[in-house]
């Protein structure tokens, strides 16, 4: 159980919650951010000097009924939950078994798209591209190590940025330390998960000061610009295809019709990926798959 570690988070999302969030009345003279411990305790169905002594680190190991309680009361989503049990001591429910196979089905629906499509797993590995994908990214596959991480890289390699305008680089940073704590929470022990925030630790001071702010979401944005060298700024809209447990994620970009940033993909996927890729990304010419 981690003390340290339990505290701040049940803190820090007690701290994000609003009584209408919860069904509760915010009173003229309230000073408190976010609920009080009391509130939440009562929500939770167990004592306040209890739950204050969780969010001071002298609380003995909750149960798991407590922890579903407390989840429930907190409003955490599903990554956040499995976060709190491992805090806790507890194992999660086993959400997935990770796999760098890529299946049949998943692989016939990306055949079929005319659009940049690739499949990633939940450390953020790309696992296979379409060709539109690769001339719009560059080959995200050719990585070795823990830099086949792109939340990995997002923290140590400065080329990795280029495809997002500086303007949206720090709400990415947010984006990538959430989902890593997702990965790192969502079925137990994640011995390379777990190498990978000891390896940022150490290297990249942005991201200890992301990471404590103790976000935890699996998420991707519906809207996006990306940054092309050649073709500059296209915005897309994003979709994404779940496998059943959620170990690998099918990534669609499309642009909306008459738009420029439509046109710049027509362009690109006629012209392929083969005379942009004087960038870094991969050697003209090289096809990507599973």
């Amino acid at each position: 159980m981690d003390r340290d570690q339990l505290a701040d988070f049940l803190r820090r999302r007690r701290e994000t919650l609003q009584p209408d969030d919860v069904g509760l009345v915010s009173g003229p003279r309230r000073r408190t951010q976010g609920l009080r411990r009391e509130e939440v305790a009562a929500l939770a169905g167990m004592s306040t000097d209890y739950y204050a002594r969780l969010e001071q680190r002298r609380a003995p190991q909750p149960s798991e009924q407590m922890m579903v309680a407390l989840a429930r009361a907190l409003r955490l989503t599903l990554d956040e939950r499995d976060h709190l049990f491992r805090l806790t001591g507890h194992s999660a429910p086993a959400r997935f078994h990770r796999s760098e196979h890529v299946g049949p089905a998943l692989m016939r629906v990306m055949d079929r798209l005319d659009a940049p499509a690739l499949v990633v797993s939940d450390l953020s590995d790309t696992l296979v591209q379409n060709p539109l994908a690769v001339a719009l990214l560059g080959d995200q596959t050719r990585y070795t190590g823990l830099a086949r991480s792109a939340y990995y890289r997002w923290f140590t390699d400065p080329d990795e940025r280029r495809h997002y305008p500086q303007e949206d680089h720090d709400r990415q940073s947010r984006i990538q330390a959430a989902a890593l704590r997702a990965a790192l929470t969502a079925d137990g022990s994640h011995p390379r998960a777990e190498q990978i925030v000891a390896e940022l630790h150490g290297r990249s001071p942005e991201f200890v000061r992301v990471w404590e702010q103790h976000e935890v979401a699996n998420r991707f944005e519906d809207r996006k610009t990306l940054v092309h060298p050649e073709l500059g700024r296209i915005e897309v809209d994003c979709q994404v295809l779940f496998t059943d447990n959620h170990a690998q994620t099918l990534l669609v970009m499309t642009t909306r019709p008459g738009t420029e940033s439509h046109g710049k993909l027509q362009l690109l996927s006629v012209i392929g990926h083969q005379q942009f890729d004087a960038r870094p990304g991969g050697p003209a010419g090289q096809h990507t798959s599973a």
